[in-house]
């Protein structure tokens, strides 16, 4: 009970006085109460039943966050048939942020009509304008491009040493490798994921007798040291020089304990680097020698070309294939669509691009680990600050940047094609499209990386693109993970990863399934080391697909404190569920969505009807929109938010 008039500024009293017939309120009936007993007596006991107005005050919800620009969503709210009044709690230069209580509502307007239609009308426009983040404009920012990795969701490795971490708590800097907080639910009841209707593979009689040189096995390398090893081989794991102790923790949980013939690390030349090799392998015969891992791309083609054995070979143009201005430079030589661009190690090398290039740009390191500082940026002053910046952060994999490349921003879908190639002929593996979509106010959040039908005409120009890039970059034997981006005027590379797909190999029990057996993993082992096999795969995977699934990329609409994670327990009673990743559990603040660093968590489904597949998305969709993925601890602030909802979802009719 307060005992005081309602509060609000008095918003609400053109429309009180409305709803009455235009005669009296509160402010009146009070004022009456104290000065005037005749005419407190003649005010009616309740109000008139029908009301005589029909109308409703509209608390503003914001689903977007930044500082406001301009306010183009009120001027228009302004012109609406039933608007009365309007009373802003943001301004041009202040600070937006998500509803989530009344002190962040952004305002409140007071509709009211004589037509319930048109009233009606008006308040869905309303909540459309606030669902497109229609109300404001904000001053620009920098966005981040990076795309899904093991660490996205707090899986991998530690931060690089001397990287700054954010408040305690965040899911999205849960990244120790001790993993407190990370939960790996598996599918405990799916016969086809033990094994049923695999491939088989056989190996050389001699197998035991012969090692396999792996360098830098991290993430999905991991998968690929254990494949070789399946077949009978010993593996030596090469850590070039400078690669973190963090990183080589880096291993998949499906993994469990790495066991190696030998563990070296590189020489400071090629030559003694070598000798360290053939003294580990002793008696071994070394047959190949394979990159875990994007770090150990260069080191690997130097080496396998030095101990003679299935090498890309790093002379020439090649020298420098995993260089993304130069596969752009070596793939406009061959006639292919390219990117405009600038590269440098100081800003006046890129300054004259980044002043005539129409904007958004992208910026990233030329030798980063495929997402490691990738950035978009939306203006000169954006351009310029991440250019300074990437020269003072380590990256991801040890050492500093030294060149940084400015590009144009390409517009159209982004597709993933993963291919393993023997002596220049090209097997594709997968061709997948992320699943990128507005949410809580930024234009690109991840929901899921989805498979493509080979026998599409995106598939048949991808994958033909991809084939003629693989050739222009000299990638004639191992894993590619290329990234494509489908343009108005045909497909353009973004970059080639001369290596498997990371993600920790999360996606390969799917990739499995929709092939009927096998993955990138097996095909780049068996591109190395078992010619028969690897030309009996097929060109590209089968079409339609053995089996309908995604990878969906968990996103919050909330924020909080976890106390419960009971959508945990929903998700993995899905029919097609087959497992979950995530960093976010009890005692983690959760946060909305807005880039990979802030996405909750990656989940797999596969199932051989596809209908199961989509009612399962759809439920996983509608938990998100429902908040029940997480249960966050309350305040006496969302109790405020509560009782205003409720509030405003009433609709005064006469």
């Amino acid at each position: 009970m307060n005992c005081r008039a309602h509060g609000g500024d008095g918003n609400w009293a053109p429309l009180g006085r409305a709803l009455t017939g235009g005669k009296y309120c509160q402010i009146e009936a009070s004022a009456a109460a104290l000065l005037d007993e005749v005419e407190f007596n003649a005010i009616p006991d309740k109000p008139p039943s029908p009301l005589k107005a029909s109308g409703l005050e509209v608390n503003l919800v914001s689903y977007s966050k930044g500082t406001v620009k301009s306010m183009p969503g009120f001027d228009v709210i302004k012109k609406l048939p039933s608007f009365v009044y309007l009373s802003p709690a943001a301004s041009i230069g202040s600070e937006v942020n998500y509803t989530v209580d009344l002190i962040t509502s952004p305002g409140c307007v007071v509709l009211m009509n004589d037509d319930d239609r048109v009233l009606q009308k008006d308040l869905e426009f309303i909540r459309y304008m606030e669902e497109i983040n229609g109300l404001f404009v904000y001053e620009t920012k920098g966005e981040s491009l990076a795309r899904p990795t093991a660490a996205t969701f707090g899986l991998g490795s530690l931060p690089p040493s001397g990287a700054k971490g954010g408040k305690k708590g965040s899911h999205h800097r849960n990244m120790s490798l001790d993993r407190p907080n990370l939960l790996r639910i598996m599918s405990q009841d799916r016969p086809e994921l033990r094994g049923k209707g695999l491939m088989k593979r056989f190996t050389t009689v001699d197998a035991s007798k012969e090692v396999v040189v792996v360098v830098d096995p991290y993430s999905t390398g991991c998968l690929i040291v254990q494949e070789i090893q399946s077949r009978g081989y010993k593996v030596i794991a090469l850590w070039t020089k400078g690669f973190s102790d963090e990183m080589k923790k880096h291993v998949p949980l499906s993994c469990g304990t790495m066991k190696y013939h030998a563990e070296v690390t590189e020489g400071d030349n090629i030559g003694e680097t070598t000798k360290i090799l053939y003294k580990a392998a002793g008696q071994l015969r070394i047959v190949s020698c394979i990159c875990g891992g994007e770090a150990g791309v260069d080191a690997a083609d130097v080496l396998s070309e030095r101990l003679m054995v299935r090498t890309n070979g790093a002379q020439g143009p090649f020298a420098n294939r995993r260089d993304k201005k130069v596969q752009q430079e070596l793939i406009k030589a061959a006639g292919m669509r390219s990117i405009r661009q600038a590269a440098g190690k100081q800003f006046s090398d890129v300054e004259a691009f980044l002043r005539s290039e129409h904007y958004p740009v992208v910026l990233k390191p030329t030798d980063s680990a495929g997402t490691d500082g990738v950035k978009l940026c939306h203006n000169f002053e954006e351009a310029k600050e991440h250019f300074e910046l990437l020269f003072e952060v380590e990256a991801v994999n040890g050492g500093f940047n030294t060149e940084v490349l400015c590009q144009e921003f390409l517009r159209g879908k982004e597709y993933v094609i993963d291919s393993v190639s023997r002596d220049g002929e090209h097997k594709t593996m997968a061709v997948w499209v992320y699943d990128k979509r507005p949410a809580n106010g930024a234009a690109f959040v991840y929901f899921g990386m989805l498979p493509i039908d080979t026998n599409s005409l995106e598939a048949k120009l991808l994958i033909n693109y991809t084939n003629q890039t693989l050739d222009a970059l000299g990638m004639k034997n191992g894993a590619s993970h290329n990234e494509v981006i489908l343009t108005a005027n045909g497909p353009c590379l973004v970059e080639m990863n001369c290596r498997a797909q990371g993600g920790d190999g999360n996606w390969r029990p799917l990739a499995r399934a929709l092939t009927g057996g096998y993955s990138q993993v097996e095909g780049c082992v068996d591109a190395y080391l078992d010619k028969k096999a690897f030309y009996s795969l097929p060109t590209i995977p089968p079409s339609p697909a053995k089996a309908f699934g995604q990878e969906v990329i968990l996103v919050s609409f909330a924020e909080g404190d976890v106390i419960g994670t009971p959508g945990y327990d929903d998700i993995k009673e899905l029919e097609s569920f087959v497992f979950l990743e995530t960093g976010v559990s009890v005692g983690c603040r959760v946060e909305h969505t807005v880039d990979l660093l802030t996405s909750v968590g990656s989940v797999i489904l596969m199932h051989e009807e596809e209908e199961v597949v989509k009612r399962d998305i759809a439920k996983i969709r509608q938990m998100e929109k429902n908040n029940e993925l997480f249960e966050l601890k309350q305040s006496s602030r969302l109790l405020n938010a509560v009782s205003t909802m409720n509030f405003q979802n009433l609709s005064l009719q006469g």
